[in-house]
């Protein structure tokens, strides 16, 4: 066995005393995916400071990313990761457009449109919302974003808000391959769909799952949302 990989059999041993695991880097997983599908562009709702592009770009995604984040200080630093061939937007997406006030997290991340539940406070003490801020909404389908993409990924990270990105870009969605959604096992925000729901409207919508990502867990070991990676039945 060559050195480099000795070191790393050894640090996942103790690592894994410790309760961790070295596993796949899920982008990597991700854009095998999207190679074999052809995506040529990613629209990117709840974009944050630009992680998701990030990790794109970082594994080998070269396409199109259009990427949308409605608060300022997030909005901000994602500027900084914008390349050629990636946009930013700064705005949020629902069912609606006008004027809406967001609620802003201390982690920012956990920001929402929707209330918090208690459920999400108790699994993360250290979390909750510090502030408010004012944004503007869009629809999805009012915006000229597909343009000559052939094969269009639509990934939502929003916080509860999902259902409202989707009834705002049902026309869009129709011509995605594929998209990435946060599935919520228990109630985390107010009138947030839960697992059986977004599952529910996959399949009805011609989608089927393809990857489950882990993601948010309680310290008591309950996992309470994971990402669903959708594609389309066929494509």
């Amino acid at each position: 066995m060559p050195v480099i990989q000795r070191s790393i059999v050894k640090v996942a041993e103790q690592l894994a005393k410790r309760g961790f695991e070295v596993r796949r880097h899920p982008a990597a997983r991700r854009q095998k995916l999207f190679a074999r599908h052809g995506v040529d562009l990613v629209i990117d709702v709840g974009a944050a400071d630009g992680g998701y592009g990030r990790d794109l770009r970082t594994f080998g995604y070269a396409g199109r990313i259009e990427s949308f984040e409605p608060l300022a200080a997030a909005y901000s630093r994602l500027e900084k990761n914008l390349d050629a061939n990636w946009h930013a937007h700064h705005h949020a997406l629902g069912a609606e457009e006008g004027e809406a006030v967001i609620n802003v997290a201390s982690n920012s991340n956990s920001s929402s449109l929707l209330p918090m539940l208690d459920a999400h406070r108790e699994a993360a003490p250290q979390v909750d919302y510090v502030g408010q801020e004012t944004i503007i909404l869009k629809r999805l389908d009012d915006l000229d974003v597909l343009g000559a993409a052939r094969a269009p990924f639509l990934k939502i990270d929003t916080q509860g808000f999902e259902k409202s990105v989707i009834e705002g870009g049902a026309e869009t969605i129709a011509r995605c391959v594929g998209v990435q959604l946060e599935i919520s096992f228990v109630p985390l925000y107010d009138g947030g769909m839960l697992a059986d729901e977004a599952i529910s409207w996959g399949y009805a919508n011609g989608f089927r799952i393809a990857v489950i990502e882990q993601g948010y867990a309680a310290p008591t070991g309950e996992v309470l949302q994971m990402d669903a990676v959708f594609m389309r039945e066929g494509s």
